[in-house]
């Protein structure tokens, strides 16, 4: 029997695939699940609307689902409210600093974009660092160097 808590379970496996150590419920993109009988409808917030990897998530949920039993499958992307990195889980977070990203500061909304603050370092846990660049591999990222261990690291915005 389908039912929301194995849906959201089975979804665990559903990896980001720019950070395939974190789940889309890792990052909080799951938004509401809804179930009748065989038909499971799925809505996601986007990191943002422009993603690359919204059709690669869309056919890994299709699939993951499917093959937990799900008759059919329909995930809707939706753009409000908008995603934020508040929605990061805990758990997402510790995987993101233990694959070397410095995670975002939580905002609760109040947010200010400023990126000359120091970030923490994943690897040191340091906050001696030095922003690099704005601009990182995603637009969800910055290059920070670590002037403790002088290791190069991605820090998540806040969004």
């Amino acid at each position: 029997m389908l039912t929301r808590e194995a849906i959201l379970s089975a979804l665990e496996e559903v990896k980001d695939p720019e950070i395939p150590v974190v789940s889309v419920v890792d990052l909080g993109l799951i938004r509401d699940v809804l179930v009748d009988g065989e038909r499971v409808v799925v809505s996601m917030a986007p990191t943002f609307a422009g993603c690359p990897a919204l059709d690669v998530i869309r056919l890994e949920v299709e699939k993951r689902l499917l093959r937990l039993g799900a008759g059919e499958v329909e995930v809707r992307w939706v753009l409000s409210p908008p995603w934020t990195t508040d929605w990061i889980t805990e758990a997402g977070r510790t995987r993101l600093k233990g694959f070397g990203f410095a995670p975002p500061t939580r905002h609760g909304g109040l947010i200010q974009i400023i990126f000359s603050e120091d970030a923490t370092c994943p690897r040191c846990g340091s906050t001696n660092s030095t922003l690099k660049n704005n601009f990182g591999p995603t637009l969800c990222r910055a290059l920070y160097y670590c002037n403790e261990c002088q290791e190069p690291f991605e820090q998540f915005k806040a969004l």
